[in-house]
């Protein structure tokens, strides 16, 4: 393999006493500034693309790929005014729709087509409200998989697309004031001309537009906090009469502020300071409002707080489980009763609760899997939420809150035989001794040894729940295996697991995923020459570290858009947020934690390294691709063996969200394929 030349520099930085050297800094410029560092994007696609799509089963993997993303999709619907509006992907649709159906059982029409916005299909239907009325949409504009939203507004009944325009979205909902007079959103300070791709998230703050007005007029609601990198985002209760700042440090926490709409001019009362635990508000029964909340339940709580006392405080309603995670995503306030969705082993339960906290029973699942996008409000006895698992695509439930019965709204149907798939939930034991959950998902024909892909995330909280993924199932549909593993850092069993693999504990989380490939190999379920490994984003840091700290044990890994220079990751767009989950590079203990696994610090040049395919995209304004770039150009130029050590870059796609699902087929087949050839695996379509 012959790797484009690339340009080093003397350039290096003494901190703390370390002399820190940096030969690749100026691949950390604009490309579209930089014809430099544009050419050198150029050479590196033109030696990864011929040697990607010369890969033997690459077509096998794509037409696969292709079969297992062609199916429907639906949301679960919210209901506003009559109206019911949900999303829907066509499978093979580049993005997917927004639609109406007037009543539950009416017609559907689309009011939204983002597939209708671009000729390359990367322009994408981002968050999304209707007034309480049903009478408007303001929905936000991701272009080119960039974070930066413009946000319009359409009226439902005729399709109008309105006047009003807001710009510099980001990191934003969308909630609407109860009288329909206009909405709040999230936003910066417009950027420098030219200047956006790489602008700062200082200044983030709450905003008020009025439908029909220019944005200059937009009302501040919550101000940016000086010197702090913060994301504040909007709620407003079903009942339109609260509204909700959450601010958020990236802890795995947030602040959280209500304003009483009901007032001319309501004055914000801030309910809880600090960032450190998590808040969620679930519903409203008046002046009444009940929280999900880990602080002082690390597995979770539900609490509530009556506003129109005269010393508001937070009372205990429904105590934490000790067998169970409360999952705040998966749970609302729903007609008198409130829905609970509980996680065992990483798992979904759910239960029902009166409104004084008492247990009104379970509700019935089609499966082990996992629950989400719950849909509903107080006073009705109808909702909505999604089922999905890794053998089962997300299927829309009807809920009679009542009766406690379930029936299927939406359910897709798959090209293939799922009863053929098996999904076998595993645990190992990690270096330290700490159990680990791990799921192996396989053919029920594939009994011995097989190339695995492995999986894991580890970061930010975030619970790697069951769900269905048509990569994943094309890799096991071509005879692998997938695993995922649930490792710390994440939030399968609360704050505590999220805790144990944050900052000065990250090794544990590369502990816990070098320990998944051990135990696969050692089961006699991957090969010991057999076993690939894939993350995104927080996932690509991972892939990065263990490589580097186990090389031996991987056939082939694919970071993803990963953080993978963790000294400067604090200087680029938003990684100034992520110093509480990383540690800051310019704190000295941080420091050393950081260069101690940093990928981009931390490659074995006496090591023989397996065949790796870097991802990202030149449009990723989150992890900017200077990341991918800078590490792919250190391995490039290390003696660390002959497989291949590609880069691969994306046009037109950031992070993953808004990409199109052609970009995603093509992508995915291209990685599998790389994947499968060193690994060993054969790609065959099955008769």
């Amino acid at each position: 393999m012959t790797y484009p030349d690339t340009r080093q520099t003397d350039t290096a930085e003494v901190q703390f006493g370390v002399t820190v050297a940096d030969p690749f800094r100026w691949l950390e410029n604009d490309p579209r500034k930089d014809p430099e560092v544009a050419q050198w994007i150029e050479k590196q696609n033109a030696v990864s693309e011929p040697y990607l799509a010369g890969l033997p089963g690459r077509d096998v993997f794509h037409r696969q790929l292709t079969a297992m993303f062609d199916h429907e999709t639906l949301t679960p619907p919210i209901e506003r005014g009559g109206l019911y509006f949900f999303t829907r992907s066509g499978g093979l649709d580049n993005q997917a729709q927004l639609m109406l159906r007037e009543g539950n059982d009416g017609a559907d029409r689309v009011l939204i087509d983002p597939n209708s916005w671009s000729g390359d299909g990367t322009v994408a239907l981002a968050e999304w409200a209707a007034s309480a009325d049903g009478a408007f949409v303001a929905f936000a504009i991701q272009d080119g998989g960039s974070d930066w939203r413009t946000i319009q507004v359409i009226n439902s009944a005729t399709g109008e697309i309105l006047a009003d325009r807001v710009e510099w979205a980001r990191f934003t909902a969308i909630a609407w004031h109860p009288d329909g007079s206009g909405f709040y959103y999230s936003r910066f300070p417009e950027p420098e001309a030219g200047t956006d791709f790489n602008a700062s998230i200082e200044g983030h703050a709450v905003y008020f537009h009025r439908i029909g007005t220019p944005q200059s007029d937009d009302r501040l609601v919550h101000a940016p906090t000086p010197g702090r990198a913060l994301l504040h985002t909007v709620d407003v209760t079903p009942d339109g009469r609260y509204l909700l700042v959450y601010t958020s440090a990236l802890t795995g926490g947030v602040a959280v502020t209500v304003t009483d709409l009901a007032f001319a001019d309501p004055a914000p009362r801030t309910l809880v300071e600090s960032h450190d635990d998590m808040w969620v508000l679930l519903g409203n029964s008046g002046t009444e409002l009940l929280f999900s909340t880990q602080k002082d339940a690390p597995r979770g709580r539900v609490v509530k707080i009556d506003l129109a006392e005269a010393q508001p405080a937070f009372s205990e309603l429904i105590p934490e489980r000790p067998d169970a995670v409360l999952r705040a995503g998966g749970s609302a306030v729903l007609g008198d009763r409130i829905l609970l969705s509980y996680t065992v082993d990483v798992q979904s339960q759910v239960e029902l609760y009166r409104l004084d906290g008492t247990l009104d029973g379970t509700v019935p699942l089609p499966g082990p899997g996992s629950t989400g996008i719950v849909r509903g409000k107080p006073g009705g006895n109808e909702a909505f939420f999604a089922f999905t698992s890794y053998d089962a695509p997300l299927t829309v439930l009807r809920l009679d809150v009542d009766a406690k019965r379930t029936t299927v709204w939406a359910e897709p149907k798959i090209a293939i035989d799922l009863d053929t798939v098996v999904v076998e939930p595993q645990f190992y034991t990690s270096k330290d001794g700490t159990r680990v959950p791990l799921f192996v998902v396989r053919r029920e024909d594939i009994d011995g040894p097989a190339p695995t892909m492995l999986n894991a995330y580890g970061g930010f909280g975030i619970s790697m729940i069951p769900h269905f993924s048509p990569a994943a199932m094309a890799w096991v549909e071509m005879g692998g295996v997938y695993a995922l593993a649930n490792i710390r850092g994440g939030g399968e069993y609360g704050q505590a697991w999220h805790h144990a693999g944050r900052r000065d504990n990250k090794q544990n989380v590369f502990d816990d995923f070098i320990a998944a490939g051990e135990y696969l190999i050692d089961q006699g379920i991957t090969p010991a020459d057999g076993l690939a490994i894939h993350g995104e984003s927080n996932g690509g840091l991972l892939v990065g570290a263990v490589v580097n700290q186990r090389p031996d044990l991987f056939a082939a890994a694919l970071p993803g858009v990963g953080v993978l220079d963790m000294l400067r990751f604090d200087r680029f767009t938003s990684g100034a947020t992520w110093v509480e989950e990383f540690g800051s590079p310019a704190v000295e203990d941080d420091f050393h934690t950081l260069r101690s696994y940093s990928p981009l610090h931390t490659i074995d040049a006496d090591a023989r390294y397996p065949a790796i395919l870097v991802t990202t995209a030149d449009t990723d304004n989150r992890v900017v691709p200077a990341h991918s770039f800078k590490y792919t150009a250190a391995l490039q130029a290390a003696d660390i063996g002959d497989r291949p050590h590609l880069l691969r870059v994306e046009t037109r796609a950031g992070h993953g969200a808004g990409k199109p699902t052609h970009m995603v087929i093509d992508e995915f087949s291209d990685m599998w394929a790389f994947a499968a050839y060193w690994t060993g695996l054969t790609p065959a379509e099955r008769d």
